[in-house]
């Protein structure tokens, strides 16, 4: 009875059979090395010509946003609306908004907590003035918890809360509503204009 099989090595030799160098096992390393440099470059391509922008300072940018309190009530919010837009660097929002725009990218979305110190400051009650009564219209008499906007002697608009009314005196409150919170905004980066 004989043997099937492979022939041995020396008779392989003697039959001018040579060795297999492996070409089978290396063939796929090959093919998968090539995929992954045609990977690399073309990845590399995409970020030279089309870079990823990310904001910086002196960049305009328009944003939505939703704006909560500590209690997770949501006290503001431009979601559906018109976007805010503005200058990182123009201190036109309050420093934290600011703060947390810069290195976003276009269509990134961040959770972002504002401590008071970088929101709209603690609240001061040297900021709550008592004025004559005559200083508002008597057409409109101030109510307590109502806003009011006023104009200061040179120009600048406020909006004021009416917190006492008595006969004569109106006791104002010229605080930022928001004084003294800490804030919570998720923050949608919708475009940015590159300062250049």
């Amino acid at each position: 009875m004989k043997k099937t099989g492979k022939p041995s090595k020396g008779k392989r030799e003697k039959a001018g059979l040579k060795e297999p160098a492996g070409d089978k096992k290396r063939t796929p390393f090959y093919i998968i090395a090539g995929v992954a440099a045609c990977i690399i470059i073309a990845a590399a391509l995409y970020i030279t010509l089309f870079p990823s922008e990310v904001a910086k300072t002196g960049d305009t940018v328009s944003v939505s946003y939703i704006g909560m309190l500590d209690n997770g009530s949501v006290f503001d919010s431009n979601v559906n609306g018109t976007p805010l837009s503005f200058t990182i660097g123009a201190h036109t929002v309050i420093p934290g908004f600011e703060d947390a725009i810069i290195g976003m990218k276009k269509d990134d979305i961040k959770t972002v907590h504002i401590p008071v110190d970088k929101a709209y400051g603690p609240y001061r009650s040297d900021l709550v003035y008592t004025v004559n009564r005559s200083e508002f219209s008597s057409d409109s008499p101030p109510e307590v918890g109502a806003y009011y906007t006023v104009s200061s002697v040179s120009g600048q608009t406020s909006r004021v809360k009416v917190v006492n009314v008595t006969g004569s005196t109106v006791t104002i409150d010229t605080n930022h509503m928001l004084a003294g919170q800490n804030l919570t905004f998720v923050i949608r980066l919708l475009n940015i204009t590159s300062a250049k």
